[in-house]
């Protein structure tokens, strides 16, 4: 077990993550809670899931697997995200953050939730705005802490200081994309989480399937996500065919380690002293026996000096994995002045 940052609550360096569970991926309900009890018998007690993720069935699958050993799980969800046609029904505003987590605690048939986290950054809301609803819903014991998801360093810092400054509670979890194909967070968030005593739990350590084998040279890479996020799979692009290359560069490192290119993956992205987590997301059981079977490989340091070959520290072979662009980038309108105030060259 591993401590989560400062809160001084014990998880397992494994955490099981529930997206595939529901319309998104498997509706099983009887046999999604079997997974997830499985994992909790091998020794994960940490379970993330968001209210989003099939429009808040994967909450509820959730809820069903581990009633009756509530008090054993470590329990995380996720706000932010939209969830009806109602303009409001989304975001980290103070009116949508106390009217969701009612919604998660009812799905989740639970009266309190242990890491409720800000799905990804609002710029909408006032960080002071979301942090004073989370620290209301701390004390009135609903939430026992909260964290962030995809946060820049930047906005993590700024978080941190308005909690300082305000006397709210302050963010204690970060949840990051992770992976030795997308290292980008080693530069300025891990350190940053570090600097704050804050845990990480970081999703996609297995790429979205690149690094579970799902993808190699001479596979179709039309199908699956690679319909949803083409341009993380698309091989006409250059970034996506140096990533098939380092796959393949990584899966003979697996093999002179004696491992799978799965098992690699994994204890890669729970090595660095800044993570605290894992998330796995095993869609079957078979799947997540698989994860399992390696959860106690350590690789040593004349391994993961091959891999920094591969791909080096603190970068990404393709910026779209990174999953998160400021809307100062992304939108035109805040990057370009209107041509009327532009002055002449």
């Amino acid at each position: 077990m591993r401590v989560l940052g400062g809160t001084g609550i014990k998880v397992s360096p494994y955490c099981f993550g529930a997206m595939n569970f529901g319309a998104w991926a498997n509706s099983d309900h009887d046999e999604a809670a079997a997974i997830i009890n499985a994992a909790l018998d091998a020794g994960i007690n940490f379970v993330d899931t968001a209210d989003v993720y099939s429009a808040g069935e994967s909450e509820e699958i959730v809820g069903k697997a581990i009633k009756g050993r509530r008090d054993d799980v470590v329990l995380a969800t996720k706000f932010h995200g939209k969830m009806g046609e109602d303009v409001n029904h989304q975001g980290a505003s103070r009116r949508w953050i106390m009217h969701e987590v009612e919604n998660s605690l009812r799905r989740l048939d639970t009266d309190y939730i242990d890491v409720y986290q800000i799905h990804r950054p609002d710029p909408d809301t006032d960080i002071e705005e979301t942090l004073s609803a989370l620290t209301d819903l701390v004390r009135a014991g609903k939430i026992r802490a909260f964290g962030s998801s995809t946060f820049p360093a930047e906005l993590i810092v700024e978080a941190q200081w308005a909690s300082q400054r305000r006397g709210f509670e302050r963010l204690r979890t970060e949840q990051p994309p992770y992976s030795v194909l997308n290292r980008t967070i080693e530069t300025a968030v891990l350190p940053t989480t570090q600097r704050y005593s804050m845990g990480v739990l970081v999703w996609s350590p297995l790429a979205m399937g690149w690094l579970a084998g799902k993808y190699r040279n001479g596979v179709d890479m039309s199908t699956g996500r690679a319909k949803i996020v083409p341009a993380m799979y698309d091989q006409a692009l250059p970034a996506n065919v140096r990533k098939a290359e380092a796959v393949e560069e990584l899966a003979k490192i697996a093999a002179d380690a004696g491992c799978s290119l799965t098992h690699l993956a994994m204890a890669f992205s729970i090595a660095h002293p800044g993570v605290t987590s894992a998330i796995i997301g095993p869609r079957t059981r078979e799947q997540l026996d698989d994860l399992l079977a390696g959860a106690d490989l350590v690789l040593d340091d004349e391994t993961l000096d091959r891999i920094d070959e591969v791909v080096a520290p603190g970068t990404a072979i393709n910026a779209e994995d990174s999953f998160y662009t400021p809307r100062e980038v992304s939108e035109i309108s805040l990057r370009r002045r209107p041509v009327a105030t532009r002055s002449a060259a």
